[in-house]
């Protein structure tokens, strides 16, 4: 398992597209499974549903863990997607 954290700076938080766009995206790592972590809860990056119900807003420090293949690859994406998010 691979680690890394990520703080989203987008100034509207984590809203529907940007959310559905990460599942794509993790979604495309077939064999991987992508956790997205806030303090006291962690949920599976390819559910919408989940990443929406964190209500991350701008400044949340997100853990971003990749268990599976290509685990470093996996989590560098996901890391420079979150850092890229601008709406």
């Amino acid at each position: 398992m691979v680690c890394d954290t990520v703080i989203l700076t987008a100034p509207t938080g984590l809203h529907a597209r940007p959310a559905g766009d990460l599942v794509k995206l993790v979604k495309g790592f077939t064999g991987s499974t992508v956790k997205l972590s806030v303090p006291g809860r962690s949920v599976n990056a390819a559910s919408m549903l989940s990443l929406l119900s964190l209500g991350i807003k701008c400044g949340t420090e997100l853990e971003i863990s990749v268990e599976g293949g290509d685990e470093q690859a996996v989590v560098a994406a996901v890391r420079d997607f979150i850092a890229s998010i601008k709406e």
